[in-house]
């Protein structure tokens, strides 16, 4: 499914960008969708830039969320405006997976009314009133880019429109200083297991870790009818340890052990 998705950024012709706003250009890491225009392109340097990691919300006029990551960098940001032919969850997951083959780590994830409200994604976040539509036909990802290119961060917003017009809009992050240690939620490891099959974390090469251990076992319990092999040279340890932390025996099996790292897969 993977590399079906991907090939629909394969069809390039000097015409495609013929209507893109003066001035922009794709992103190296993130190729773009057949047929799609850039219709808002923006740089900034040295700004301080928040990212939420939760469902965003209006309290008292001030705007809330669990969790986030803020540094000050510089950003370039990408508005494309879908052919009718697209749906905009169809460029979210091809940019998505054309990130993660290249290493790039998920840090959190939502869907529909998940993330909140769109109009406060569009106005309050990035600060671009195009996207603005149902909450029901809206997706964000942050992703944390490979070493060496770790300081860097990657957000996808996309969204359709009341007018049936889709997004996608495309933000890059360079932190002017080392981001540090940035954890992904439970629900997104769990929205990643159900809807990749698998989570792929080759860090995990040691004994069970007790933050991750924690991320892990209360993303499983969130949906407690999904079955999972564990794989990797710890895979009993962490079975064990996940058994300890409440998931139930029964929904879990080990997988191979030759495996580097942990790494978790979905049992149809």
């Amino acid at each position: 499914m993977r590399s079906i998705s991907l090939l629909a950024f394969c069809c390039f012709s000097p015409w495609l960008f013929a209507a893109d706003v003066p001035g922009s250009q794709d992103l190296p890491l993130v190729p773009r969708l057949a047929d799609a225009q850039i219709v808002d392109y923006r740089t900034a340097t040295e700004v301080e830039r928040i990212y939420p990691m939760g469902s965003i919300r209006k309290i008292s006029g001030q705007l809330r969320f669990d969790g986030q990551v803020s540094a000050r960098g510089q950003t370039t940001s990408i508005t494309y405006e879908l052919p009718p032919e697209h749906a905009s969850t169809e460029a979210f997951t091809a940019a998505r997976e054309a990130l993660q083959e290249k290493g790039a780590e998920l840090l959190f994830w939502c869907q529909a009314r998940d993330c909140g409200e769109s109009s406060l994604w569009a106005n309050e976040v990035f600060g671009n009133a195009k996207l603005y539509g149902s909450d029901e036909q809206q997706a964000y990802l942050l992703l944390r880019l490979a070493a060496p290119q770790d300081s860097t961060l990657v957000a996808l917003y996309s969204i359709t429109r009341g007018n049936r017009k889709a997004y996608l809009h495309v933000e890059q992050f360079e932190a002017s200083t080392p981001l540090g240690d940035l954890l992904p939620t439970s629900a997104t490891l769990l929205r990643q297991l159900k809807s990749t099959g698998e989570l792929d974390l080759p860090k995990l090469v040691a004994e069970p870790d007790a933050t991750w251990l924690r991320l892990i076992s209360r993303g499983l319990n969130l949906d407690t009818t999904l079955r999972i092999s564990v794989s990797g040279q710890q895979a009993e340890a962490w079975r064990q340890a996940l058994i300890n932390q409440g998931v139930r025996a029964a929904r879990m099996e080990t997988g191979k052990v030759e495996d580097a790292g942990l790494r978790i897969e979905l049992l149809r």
